[in-house]
């Protein structure tokens, strides 16, 4: 078997590797640059050299596609939206609240104040899958002038 040949299965084995397990375009990408050595082997017939191409190639159109594939998520703005304690929040601990009809994990943003449960809260803010809550009834009047 040739060197093209096997350059040529490798990046049709890579490429429909991707197909049945995603691997944010890595496979296909490795699967594209072997099908390009492939091509570059005729006149290069050194496997050495060809599996440097091949790893140089790999390295530069993974990090071109990712440039062109990661698009910052758009931010979500947290400014007074409501949602109701599902548990107590003690003074610095978590509780649960209801959001959108799902369950969240959630602290108070005052870390002194203690939050009954259902109680009507304004989420403030979001740190991973925790929010960020303030009782309805102690939101700051003066909220809009501050900014």
């Amino acid at each position: 078997m040739s060197l093209t040949t096997l350059w040529i299965l490798l990046g049709a084995g890579l490429c429909l590797a991707e197909l049945f397990v995603p691997t944010a375009f890595v496979a296909a990408v490795m699967g594209v640059s072997a099908l390009v050595v492939a091509l570059v082997s005729v006149v290069l017939p050194s496997a050495p050299l060809q599996v440097g191409l091949w790893l140089g190639l790999s390295v530069v159109m993974i990090r071109a596609a990712r440039q062109w594939l990661d698009r910052p998520a758009p931010k979500q703005h947290w400014d007074a939206i409501e949602g109701q304690t599902l548990t107590a929040i003690a003074p610095g601990q978590p509780g649960r609240v209801l959001y959108e009809g799902q369950s969240w994990a959630a602290r108070c943003q005052d870390t002194s104040q203690a939050i009954a449960p259902q109680t009507p809260v304004y989420i403030v803010g979001r740190q991973g899958t925790t929010l960020w809550v303030l009782p309805i009834e102690h939101w700051p009047d003066n909220l809009e002038t501050e900014a």
